[in-house]
């Protein structure tokens, strides 16, 4: 199996992220990229927290699922920040994540970077080209890119620690 790879769109408004997910579902269905599994975050100004949805799945077995992603977004938005280390807020959990390359350093950059106004698509993919991925967003509003490669190996510590193969 090829280098699965987190990748984190950011968008500078509210909608943006859900245009991009129709536009990388087109790209998966034009074999440009394999999704394994991807989610949206909208943070609409003035909430006080983002409306996370996970896409269905494209490829259906190798989905990561609803528990990674619940996860996931309750570690970036929904813990409530007391000044301590992610470890110290969520126990034994933190420390799976960082054994699969979601480290403080990941969380502090999307945390810090996806506020009120903006939105997100967090794909989990392989075979993607990047650069083919970002011409598909030509003429849409243009996406930031923060992404965290996973190896294979990680990729399977990460199915293993949410009991889902």
């Amino acid at each position: 199996m090829s280098q699965a790879t987190l990748t984190v769109w950011k968008f500078k408004s509210a909608d943006g992220a859900e245009t991009a997910s129709n536009t990388v579902q087109q790209l998966a269905k034009e074999n440009l990229v394999v999704i394994h599994d991807a989610a949206t975050v909208r943070w609409e100004e003035g909430a006080k927290k983002p409306k996370t949805r996970q896409l269905a799945s494209t490829t259906g077995a190798g989905a990561l699922g609803g528990s990674f992603w619940g996860m996931l977004f309750g570690l970036l938005f929904f813990v409530p920040l007391l000044g301590a280390a992610i470890g110290a807020a969520t126990g034994a959990l933190s420390g799976a994540l960082t054994d699969v390359g979601i480290d403080d350093g990941f969380i502090n950059r999307v945390r810090d970077e996806i506020t009120p106004g903006t939105s997100a698509l967090f794909i989990m993919s392989s075979d993607a080209v990047v650069d083919k991925i970002h011409d598909a967003f030509a003429g849409q509003e243009p996406p930031e890119l923060i992404f965290t490669n996973l190896s294979t190996e990680q990729e399977a510590a990460l199915r293993e620690v949410f009991g889902e193969d």
